[in-house]
């Protein structure tokens, strides 16, 4: 298995006992999350860790042999490691990444936040559930990927969506949506106003749903889905160091 030059996972580390843990999104890479990354470490000082989803990476068939637990074992590892040298958690994703965050919140209490970048609880799409069928049949459907604004920035990401690696994320999806009421911790969710991959409805569904008292939406006037590349990323980046700061 190759793993294309982008998509490694990182780790940033420091004295800090605040770390973060980043998570990309379904069919992209860690590059696409590595500048809101690289901001909280060298800016703010945390430690933060990175992993690479299983079945990301290499090529979209891959991705076709994975279940949806394998990405949850990806991202329990990655906190495990966080906690060896941090403390105080904090976690934050990117599409699929966000479902991540969450489920980590809804199963780790002593998470001390979660933030959210164009995060992903739910679809609208009939066609998903036909995709136990349909996954014998048809192994893609046209790519989700670089959805940007910022004409200078191209995400690493696979030029096909593999459609049992979406009946999985559908899986992990369904998983995170039954127990959102767990999450206690202070949520930041962060929208663009105009995506074209993830639905304009997602945040209120989850605000209204999880238990936080402190939960806030931040519009992104300027990007698309892939925020964390594209021309808000220094605001999504320095509202997150001041969120964090508030949470401890």
């Amino acid at each position: 298995m190759e793993l294309l030059k982008g998509a490694e996972p990182f780790s940033f580390k420091s004295d800090s006992d605040v770390g973060v843990l980043v998570l990309q999104g379904f069919t992209g890479t860690t590059s696409s999350v590595i500048y809101p990354a690289k901001c909280l470490a060298n800016k703010a000082g945390f430690n933060v860790e990175g992993p690479r989803l299983a079945g990301h990476g290499t090529k979209w068939e891959d991705l076709n042999k994975v279940r949806y637990i394998d990405w949850i074992n990806d991202v329990e590892e990655g906190l495990a490691t966080l906690r060896q040298r941090a403390r105080k958690i904090f976690v934050s994703g990117l599409s699929m990444g966000g479902t991540l965050a969450l489920y980590l919140a809804e199963n780790h209490p002593d998470i001390l936040g979660v933030i959210l970048v164009n995060h992903l609880v739910l679809l609208h799409d009939p066609r998903l559930s036909f995709i136990p069928l349909i996954k014998y049949f048809v192994k893609s459907t046209p790519a989700i990927g670089s959805d940007i604004k910022d004409p200078s920035q191209k995400e690493l990401a696979y030029d096909r969506t593999p459609t049992a690696g979406a009946g999985e994320m559908v899986k992990l999806l369904k998983i995170t949506r039954n127990n959102l009421n767990k999450v206690v911790q202070p949520v930041l969710i962060f929208k663009s106003k105009e995506d074209h991959v993830v639905p304009l409805d997602n945040p209120k569904y989850t605000v209204d749903r999880i238990s936080s008292k402190d939960k806030e939406i931040v519009w992104l006037e300027n990007s698309y889905h892939v925020a964390t590349m594209d021309f808000d990323k220094d605001l999504i980046c320095d509202k997150a160091i001041e969120a964090i700061k508030k949470y401890i």
